[in-house]
């Protein structure tokens, strides 16, 4: 990863040397999914990203390499429906409620992207990118399950969060200009990390919070958290442009 990012940053900088560059601001919504163990069913968690970018443009469609850092609020979410339950003084109505499981991530990303002529001005690309993240901060369980809860031992642990991942960033997007220097970005990604953002082994011998239910000890299983989110973003591009005079 150290050589590629490397490689990336030489042949990035060199670009932008040479020639003409664009940098602006994108954000919007990201839909993040979870691969875990079984011990929670786990619905799309529905947050939101912002990032700023710079990359090289070349005369024409020809291949260009850019670079982005941005803030990703990856994970997924238990979601219940509103229901009655039955009590000793009759029934009683439970609202609905969604319990977030959130990573809140700092990211970098170096890739390329191909444009092709989509109409008069506008352009369609597609890009690719290796990324590498860092864990800012991490809400892994309700509000309502304080540290102290009992009950806090089934939820996901802050130390065994690892802080730094790696995935890939793929995807496509439209250019639509607004003048010869500001132009429109709408874009789909998906960004899987192809390492795990969790990772806990066995946890033998705890104290079961509902001992009314099995043995008063119990075995917390092996779990393993692996991101990945869906993005569609919103954003401006401006242009610097270089101009050569013989």
């Amino acid at each position: 990863m150290r050589i590629i990012t490397l490689v990336f940053a030489l042949f990035f900088t060199l670009n932008l040397s040479a020639q003409s560059y664009a940098f602006g601001i994108k954000g919007g919504l990201t839909v993040g999914f979870q691969r875990w163990d079984e011990s929670f069913q786990r619905d799309a968690l529905y947050r939101y990203h912002g990032i700023a970018f710079i990359e090289s443009a070349p005369e024409g469609n020809e291949f260009a390499v850019f670079a982005q850092a941005g803030y990703h609020v990856k994970g997924s979410a238990i979601r219940t429906f509103r229901t009655t339950v039955e009590t000793p003084t009759g029934f009683v109505a439970v609202p609905s409620q969604t319990i977030p499981f959130e990573f809140r991530n700092a990211s970098l990303t170096l890739g390329g992207k191909k444009k092709y002529d989509l109409g008069v001005a506008s352009k369609m690309y597609y890009l690719l990118g290796v990324r590498g993240d860092y864990t800012v901060s991490t809400k892994l369980r309700p509000d309502f399950v304080s540290e102290e809860n009992p009950y806090a031992i089934l939820f996901p642990f802050d130390g065994f969060v690892n802080k730094f991942n790696y995935g890939i960033t793929l995807g496509g997007g439209l250019e639509f200009p607004f003048s010869e220097y500001i132009a429109g970005v709408i874009e789909f990604t998906v960004n899987p990390d192809f390492s795990r953002q969790y990772n806990q082994p066995e946890i033998p011998n705890v104290i079961n919070p509902n001992p009314n239910f099995g043995s008063s000890r119990i075995t917390i299983r092996e779990r393993q958290i692996v991101n990945t989110t869906f993005e569609v973003t919103l954003g401006l591009r401006f242009l610097h442009k270089i101009v050569y005079i013989d």
